[in-house]
């Protein structure tokens, strides 16, 4: 079998690990509040495989973009006694919440073995440019970037997002919390205009790849600070994305995921090794974690974060929502979703070509 159908099969099952746990996370909790499931299943469209344990009948699905938990009066009225319409409302939403939680721990526990086995990026400076507003400041070769503006800095590659996601305020003077020799400095610099880029660049350099090793309590420190990392990133590249600073060509579906994937497992294994490639998928299993759990909780029908508005509503109000109105707007909602899963997907292929 080629590398290249191996890291195509790779990057599958951690795609599918990550849908799983998130369905866990729904499924576990619909037991714990003795709600009944009826199907939980991976993929959408026909059943590959099937089987029943219970009342629950487990399935794998054609089309592997996505999973369900499928409870029972989840979507409809129902008479049984341990339906999801017939819960709290406080259960209800604990349910719908730990769909994206699992993922935020998913995310943590990857990140905490990643971090444990190569460290961390320390925001270190390995040099700052010559006649640039950094060397004008005073920064210097080893000063440890800890806060730019009021935005803490935790990694040498939040420094290059800052710079993504603040462009404006790059075009101001920034204040430049650093350490140096073990005490913490402040100093204001105004960053200058690239010419061939266009950009506004402060003139400092800095690696990734220069990692430092700590203990557990700091791992599970910067395990937090991981997961916080990809959370912001997520965000703020929507934010982008809304405001045209991003193009529809920028976005990656399932396909240009997987395709990401591969490609960085080939690379891993010709270069480094397998042990490299296994810790390069953890991160991306990171990524996608963290990913997902945001996506799902923003406020659009059909999914988790839309679900939260109805039931929010319905605390707020303390009378259910119309549960055909809710089932309406979410069937549009998840019409919406697959007909931009698919102009996201055809959009990959082409890109592939």
């Amino acid at each position: 079998m080629s590398n290249y159908i191996i890291s195509i099969i790779i990057a599958f099952l951690i795609f599918s690990i990550v849908i799983i746990f998130h369905e866990l996370g729904h499924f576990w909790l619909a037991k714990a509040n003795g709600i009944r499931v009826n199907e939980f299943c991976l993929g959408f469209g026909p059943a590959l495989l099937k089987f029943q344990k219970g009342e629950t009948q487990y399935s794998i699905r054609l089309l592997p973009f996505g999973g369900a938990c499928m409870m029972e009066g989840e979507d409809e009225e129902s008479e049984d006694n341990r339906a999801f319409c017939k819960k709290s409302v406080w259960a209800r939403m604990s349910v719908v919440f730990a769909g994206p939680l699992f993922n935020f721990i998913m995310a943590f526990v990857f990140a905490f073995i990643l971090i444990s086995c190569i460290g961390i990026d320390k925001p270190v400076l390995t040099g700052v440019g010559e006649g640039t507003a950094a060397e004008e400041a005073g920064l210097q070769e080893g000063d440890e970037i800890v806060k730019i503006n009021q935005t803490s800095i935790h990694f040498a590659r939040e420094l290059n997002n800052y710079s993504m996601f603040h462009a404006k305020k790059m075009q101001e003077p920034v204040t430049i919390t650093y350490v140096r020799d073990g005490e913490k400095n402040t100093l204001e610099l105004t960053p200058r205009k690239d010419a061939d880029s266009g950009k506004y660049l402060m003139g400092i350099a800095y690696s990734v790849q220069l990692r430092e090793k700590g203990n557990i309590l700091h791992n599970l420190k910067y395990s937090v600070y991981e997961v916080r990392y990809w959370i912001y990133s997520t965000i703020e590249s929507l934010k982008l994305l809304v405001t045209g600073q991003l193009s529809f060509n920028d976005l990656s579906g399932p396909v240009g995921i997987v395709k990401n994937m591969g490609d960085t497992y080939q690379k891993s294994v010709s270069t480094d090794g397998l042990g490299y490639a296994a810790l390069n998928m953890l991160n991306w299993a990171v990524l996608l974690a963290a990913n997902l759990g945001v996506m799902n909780l923003l406020p659009f029908p059909a999914l988790d974060g839309g679900r939260l508005v109805f039931l929010l509503i319905e605390a707020i109000r303390r009378k259910k929502v119309n549960q055909n109105v809710e089932a309406y707007v979410n069937m549009i909602g998840m019409g919406l979703l697959f007909l931009l899963m698919f102009v996201v997907m055809f959009n990959d292929i082409r890109k592939l070509f």
